[in-house]
């Protein structure tokens, strides 16, 4: 599957990690090499990152190098301008391999964000791929771990990805520390996805948990606050938000949290999350989370703001038209088709539709039906 060299501006819209997430990926299963200038150009501390937090106030993006490793690894491909600080990276990809695979940001970087690096490129494997991804599963500015497993995984099956995850341990700011392994089963090829009736909610629940030595008031106290701000614009259902204490074995250091879901009666999932953080309540982690929800779902559309720019990928190797309503589109959704449409053959529209309550998007691609030469 060889093809033409792509050269890419990582300084263009939202300037970050997405376009190297994006480009690695496709590069990857495409077989054409990438060439990206001015690597993360669009953020304080531009240039490739391990996952070093440099601050508590503007962390530097996780997994970078990490992530590009991983996929290097993955399709014997070689890497160049891999070191931190690189303002220019490409990567020449081989064949795609099936087999065992660590990759360790040993810091809090995302694992979650390895995972959406590595994922698509698995899927066109020769066989089972086996990945264990170490630093943070639960840290700010990236998916959580548990969002991963009960949002992104029901919706990613649908385009007939199949894989599962396994919580070894949770990791959270600073220390990171966390464990997951992912088992990924490859496809002949991704099949279309159509999402374009959100139906109504039938069902909010979640939960509010502590690790380490931190007091389990805290989880109640995430809880009812969450469950006070949801029910006071959602009265006709009932909100569950369980409290949990984390095993001591399965936590690494003290990490407290609340994400809190929503199904609909067409099988589309919500959610909405929050991190403890020093020196905030508990109270008002609670609601940043029950407002986040609230907020992804009174668009009316079928995905929420989390989800919309990690199916663009699937979006763009999948044989047939994909359409998904969505909120309003976000900077990493642009992105991330910027970046598909000049990795692959796919083809993006965004189509604005209004009614008297609301205002929606949809997103329709044309995929690139990429088959699995490997299978």
């Amino acid at each position: 599957m060889e093809s033409t060299p792509v050269e890419l501006d990582g300084s263009v819209m939202e300037g970050g990690g997405q376009i190297l997430r994006v480009a690695a990926a496709l590069s990857c299963i495409s077989g054409s090499s990438v060439t990206i200038a001015k690597v993360r150009a669009g953020r304080s501390t531009p240039g490739l990152r391990r996952g070093a937090f440099p601050s508590l106030v503007s962390p530097a993006r996780p997994q970078h190098l990490s992530g590009l490793q991983l996929v290097s690894d993955m399709c014997g491909g070689v890497l160049r301008g891999g070191a931190i600080g690189s303002a220019n990276v490409s990567l020449t990809p081989g064949k795609i391999r099936a087999g065992k695979y660590t990759a360790d940001t040993r810091t809090a970087g995302s694992v979650c964000l390895l995972l959406q690096v590595a994922l698509p490129c698995a899927l066109y494997a020769n066989a089972t791929t086996t990945m264990c991804l170490r630093g943070g599963t639960n840290t700010e500015m990236a998916p959580q771990i548990d969002y991963i497993l009960k949002v992104f995984k029901p919706i990613v099956e649908k385009f007939g990805v199949s894989f599962d995850c396994d919580i070894k341990m949770r990791g959270f700011f600073p220390k990171g520390g966390g464990e997951v392994t992912a088992t990924v089963r490859p496809v002949k090829e991704l099949q279309a996805l159509t999402l374009l009736e959100r139906g109504t909610i039938t069902k909010i629940h979640g939960w509010a948990y502590v690790a380490g030595i931190l007091p389990f008031r805290l989880a109640k106290d995430m809880a009812a606050a969450a469950m006070r701000t949801i029910q006071r614009e959602i009265k006709e259902l009932d909100v569950n938000i369980q409290v949990l204490q984390e095993e001591k074995e399965k936590a690494c250091a003290n990490g407290n949290g609340i994400i809190i879901f929503a199904e609909s009666s067409t099988g589309c999932l919500f959610a909405g999350c929050a991190l403890g953080k020093k020196g905030v309540s508990a109270d008002k982690i609670g609601i940043e989370a029950g407002e986040k929800l609230l907020r992804n779902i009174c668009h009316n559309g079928c995905v929420d703001e989390f989800l919309q720019d990690q199916l663009i990928v699937f979006m763009a190797l999948a044989k047939g038209t994909s359409r998904i309503r969505t909120g309003a589109i976000s900077l990493h959704t642009q992105t991330a088709i910027h970046v598909a449409q000049q990795m692959t053959q796919a083809k993006f529209a965004i189509r604005k539709c209004e009614d008297e309550l609301n205002i929606t998007y949809v997103i329709e691609c044309q995929g690139s039906g990429v088959s699995n030469p490997n299978l």
